[in-house]
C-alpha cells in the first residue's frame, strides 16, 4: 500500500496543523511546505528518532530537523515506530518564541 501523506505547512510563525497523528507500523509521506519568504525547520528530533525513515529520505533528516528555505517543500517517507508524544517547533531564533510550536502524537 502507498504511504498516507500527511501535509503540514510551515509560515511565518506557526505549523499548520500544529498536532499531528500518526499510527505506528503505518507507513507516512511527510509533505513539508514551507510558505514563507525565509527559512522555517521541522524540528522533531524525538519523533524522528522513534521512526523508521526510508533510506532514501534519510540525509534529508539531520540532527533530528528538517531544514526548508522560503517556498521550498520536502518529502519524506517514514514510519513511526513508537507511541508517544513528541514535540515538534522550528529551531531559527525566536521562532519557537513566536509560535512555531507543535505536537506529534502516535497511537
Amino acid at each position: 500500500p502507498q504511504p498516507r501523506v500527511v501535509s503540514v505547512e510551515l509560515s511565518s510563525f506557526e505549523f499548520a496543523p500544529a498536532e499531528l497523528s500518526f499510527r505506528h507500523g503505518q507507513a507516512y509521506r511527510l509533505h513539508l511546505v514551507n510558505t514563507a519568504g525565509g527559512g522555517h525547520d521541522f524540528t522533531a528530533g524525538e519523533f524522528f528518532a522513534a521512526s523508521t525513515i526510508a533510506v532514501e529520505d534519510r540525509g534529508l533528516v539531520v540532527g533530528g530537523k528538517v531544514k526548508l528555505a522560503g517556498k521550498q517543500s520536502v518529502d519524506i517517507t517514514l514510519t513511526p515506530e513508537k507511541a508517544g508524544t513528541y514535540p515538534l517547533r522550528c529551531s531559527h531564533f525566536l521562532h519557537s518564541g513566536m509560535g512555531m510550536n507543535g505536537r506529534i502524537t502516535v497511537e
